[in-house]
């Protein structure tokens, strides 16, 4: 049969007193597992008199700085970033033509084809962190695509240009 009692204990990470109704053999169960643990918390500054278990260990400690990039692209592989539209033409040719006319001009920026709005083709070249960040490609593909324009684009974190 089980009989219930109140037992007052300490909190193990907060330090706060805590009371509460269990069975002896529990509360024997209990002590015996907290009494074979390692705990070595440290709550507070890491000052010794805030030690939980009397073990002074160092805290985890997280650096204020700025994430890096790849730490950015690894929580958010695909961003809402930007890419610019060369053109809209209506067929799939057209669109073939226009692509390897652009890699003659521009080798080492990517250029794709977004068949979204079929029976019309968007031709897109790049990837870029924001429209801001297009600002420099743009302006070169200009010479060659008057109505090139910069629109807000899914793109891979990784590959867009900052």
């Amino acid at each position: 049969m089980l009989v219930a009692q109140e037992v007052v204990r300490r909190d193990t990470i907060s330090g706060n007193i805590v009371a509460m109704s269990m069975d002896a053999k529990v509360d024997e169960m209990l002590t015996k597992a907290e009494e074979n643990c390692n705990r070595n918390t440290t709550i507070g500054n890491g000052n010794n008199n805030n030690s939980v278990s009397g073990n002074k260990i160092d805290k985890i400690s997280v650096p204020d700085r700025p994430q890096t990039d790849a730490e950015i692209c690894r929580k958010n592989p695909r961003i809402l970033g930007a890419k610019i539209q060369l053109v809209v033409v209506k067929s799939n040719e057209e669109a073939q033509q226009v692509k390897a006319y652009f890699r003659n001009r521009f080798p080492t920026i990517k250029v794709e084809t977004d068949a979204s709005l079929r029976p019309n083709y968007k031709i897109l070249a790049g990837s870029y962190i924001s429209k801001q960040a297009a600002a420099s490609d743009l302006a070169k593909i200009k010479q060659f695509f008057k109505a090139a324009i910069p629109i807000q684009y899914s793109v891979f974190c990784v590959e867009a240009k900052r």
